[in-house]
This record gives C-alpha cells, sequence and structure tokens, in this order.
C-alpha cells in the first residue's frame, strides 16, 4: 500500500522552532509533500541558526514566512491569515520555549502569533535535552496544552545531540509525524487503512486436570492495547487472546483461546496477513497428559509426577511460514540478559522486530499497567522510557506505521 497522496489538497502550516531537531523538518516537508499536501512554513529567529529559509523554501516550494512585522507579508493582517488558511498547524520541532509561550499565550513573534490566533488543530513535535522535558515547568506546560486541546507526537527516547547524553526527548521522526498528521486531519484515510494485522494477547492456560493449570502473570493489558492502537491509525485488527479479566477491545475482532495449541491454530487460520504483533505470553510447556478428573490428594502418597512437553513455537512458526506477513513483532519477556536474549530471539524466530522487557518481580510489569521496552532490531536498539501502556502501544504502532512504509 502507498500513502502517495493521502493528504491530496491538505494545505499543512509548519512552525520550525529553534534546535539542532530543525534539520528533521527538510526531511518532513518532503515527506508530507509526496503524500500530496501542500507546506507552508514558518521559521523562527533561532530556527535560522540551524537550517537556512532556503533550503526550507526549496524543498516545500514556498515562500519562508520569518518576521511578525514583515511589511509585505502583514499588509493584510498576514499572521491571522496565517492561522486560518490551514487544515493542519503542525510544530516541529518545537522546543520548551515555544510550548511555555504557547501555554502562557504569550505572542512575541510570528511564529507565537499564529498560534495564538490558530483556530486549527495544532500537532506538536516537542524535541529537547531530557532534563528540560523533565523539568515541572515543562510538564506543566504540557497539561496545560492538553487540556487546550494540542496533540503531541512524541518526544522519542535515544542519543541527544550533546555527548553522552541519553533519554526522552528526541523529535519523531518524519514518518511517525506524519502518520500522526494523516490521523489528525481524515478519520478515514488512516496509515495503515488496509493493511490487515494479527495481535496475540494474554496467556495460555494448559491444564493440568479441569481445575488446575500452568499459566503466568500476563494480564494482556500490553496487548489490547496495541491491538487497539493499530485500529485507530486504520488496520484491520484481528486479536487472539488468552484467558484475561480485561474487556475486549473496541473496533477489533476478537478470537478466545485458552491452550496454546488453540492459539497458534487460530493465528495460521488467520493467515495471509501483513503485520503480526506477537505479545501473548505463551506458556512455553504443557502436560504431556491432562487428566479428565481433578487429581486428588491422597495421604500419605508422594506428590504426583507431571511430565511435561513443549508447546508450539508460535512466533517462530510465523516467522519462518510460507505466507509469512510482511512484519513480524515479537516480544521478549527477561529477567535477565535482557538485550542478549532478545538478540538471540530476533535471529532465531525470524522476527523483524522484538519489544524486550524486563519483568523481574520487582519491575511491577508483568499484570501491571506500566512497561519499560528495549525494540531490538537488526540496525541496533531503541531504548524506551517507562510509559504507561497505552502511551507504549500508540509509540508501537507509529513505529510499525514508519517500518512498513521504508521497507
Amino acid at each position: 500500500m502507498t500513502l502517495s497522496g493521502a493528504l491530496s489538497g491538505k494545505r499543512i502550516l509548519l512552525i520550525i522552532s529553534g534546535g539542532i531537531a530543525a534539520y528533521k523538518s527538510l526531511d518532513l516537508i518532503r515527506r508530507l509533500r509526496e503524500r500530496g499536501a501542500s507546506v507552508r512554513p514558518i521559521m523562527t529567529a533561532s530556527a535560522q541558526e540551524f537550517i537556512t529559509p532556503l533550503a526550507v523554501g526549496a524543498l516545500s516550494a514556498s515562500h519562508v514566512y520569518l518576521d511578525l512585522f514583515s511589511r509585505e507579508d502583514e499588509q493584510d493582517v498576514g499572521h491571522i491569515r496565517l492561522a486560518r488558511d490551514s487544515d493542519l498547524i503542525l510544530v516541529a520541532p518545537a522546543t520548551a520555549n515555544l510550548m511555555a509561550k504557547m501555554a502562557q499565550g504569550l505572542a512575541d513573534d510570528l511564529a507565537s502569533t499564529v498560534l495564538l490566533a490558530a483556530d486549527r488543530p495544532v500537532l506538536v513535535a516537542p524535541a529537547m535535552n531530557p532534563k528540560m522535558w523533565a523539568h515541572p515547568a515543562t510538564r506543566r506546560n504540557i497539561t496545560t496544552l492538553k487540556q487546550d486541546g494540542i496533540h503531541f507526537i512524541g518526544p522519542m527516547a535515544g542519543e541527544m545531540a550533546e555527548s553522552n547524553e541519553h533519554g526522552l526527548g528526541r523529535m519523531a521522526e518524519p514518518l511517525e509525524i506524519v502518520a500522526s498528521v494523516l490521523s489528525l486531519l481524515d478519520g478515514g484515510a488512516k496509515p495503515l487503512k488496509g493493511r490487515s494485522a494479527i495481535v496475540t494477547s494474554g496467556p495460555t492456560h494448559e491444564p493440568i486436570d479441569p481445575v488446575r493449570y500452568i499459566a503466568n502473570r500476563s494480564s494482556g493489558r500490553q496487548g489490547h492495547a496495541i491491538a487497539t492502537a493499530l485500529a485507530k491509525l486504520g488496520a484491520n485488527v484481528t486479536l487472539v487472546s488468552g484467558p484475561v479479566t480485561i474487556a475486549d477491545p473496541a473496533g477489533v475482532k476478537t478470537i478466545h483461546v485458552e491452550r496454546a495449541e488453540e492459539m497458534r491454530d487460530a493465528v495460521l487460520g488467520l493467515l495471509p496477513a501483513d503485520i503480526a504483533v506477537m505479545v501473548a505470553a505463551v506458556a512455553d510447556w504443557r502436560v504431556a497428559t491432562s487428566s479428565d478428573q481433578k487429581i486428588k490428594k491422597q495421604p500419605g502418597d508422594a506428590p504426583p509426577m507431571l511430565a511435561l512437553t513443549e508447546n508450539p513455537d508460535i512466533l517462530k512458526t510465523i516467522g519462518h511460514h510460507a505466507n509469512r506477513p510482511k512484519l513480524v513483532i515479537g516480544f521478549a519477556a527477561e529477567t535477565q540478559n535482557v538485550e542478549d536474549n532478545a538478540r538471540l530471539k530476533l535471529a532465531r524466530k525470524g522476527a523483524d522486530l522484538i519489544v524486550a522487557n524486563d519483568v523481574s518481580p520487582d519491575s511491577g510489569i508483568m499484570g501491571g499497567e506500566r512497561n519499560r521496552v528495549k525494540l531490538i532490531t537488526r540496525d541496533g536498539i531503541e531504548d524506551w522510557p517507562d510509559m504507561d501502556k497505552n502511551t507504549v502501544a500508540d509509540h508501537l504502532a507509529r513505529k510499525i506505521t514508519q517500518m512498513l512504509e521504508t521497507s
């Protein structure tokens, strides 16, 4: 599926503020225009210290607006015209300073004045040092902006421009921003529209007898959230869920299973598909022969011996299948050597991406509300900060969109 023309006729007002991430705006302009959007740029004075209006103008094929007091641009109250003559206002990168102005309603340059006069959707892609992002003043401003209806994409975790700096503060990648633009501008023209996705979620229960079973502590929250996030971006999602106590996600077809063999059969029955995200914590073993009756404890008898046999490896089966989805993503829940084990799993299972996390008992991740993951690909590792599971799902859905677009 190509996204060419997905933004045909859409008018984007792009505000570029000062920061090293401004260089990404050049690629962002190209990505927006190749999808049919027209891009009208505004550059702050600080942005011009990092990239030139000449480069921005050449890529956007548009006049670049720089000065609130330009006699030529302001002869017809140009800042009001700019604010209204667009379908969406995109701020990328958005510095802590510009977001503070937005939150306080300040208007001392062209960019902040246009934002104060805006009556269109505003999407902000923050970029700053992790300590600036985490500062209480910035957190207060973000809360205010969200209450005011401002939309956010990112920031993401990774290496900063400063030497030896790492954390949450990188501007989202251009394709991730484009996915958010598409989602905001047209609920029908979603970036994953026409794509089919399979998501597995929850634990499996492997019966010992009619009463007892082998299982794990997976709640299904992360898998269900990922199914929801993919559906929001337009994918036709089928969720194969093990036994959980949470509700089926809206807008998603859900197949309920108990055992690993049932989950494997359900997944294979959904092929072919474009995307497979294997989140379920499938039990590695099952009892070779489960009892039809409850196993009774007899006084003086030794505990019964349970002969175990290996369950099917669903991720490996999908990763090497003749009808293999274009994108196969697995999860690695580890308690030690997280990165090393995830790299081995990536190669062994035939996956394109492994989402790895540390589920040691003191992490609170297994069965909890939050998650901290590392994304392992053949090209490297992305270390994401602690986030709630819905936010992880939204970020991963945008990552999937990006990977499909560039594959």
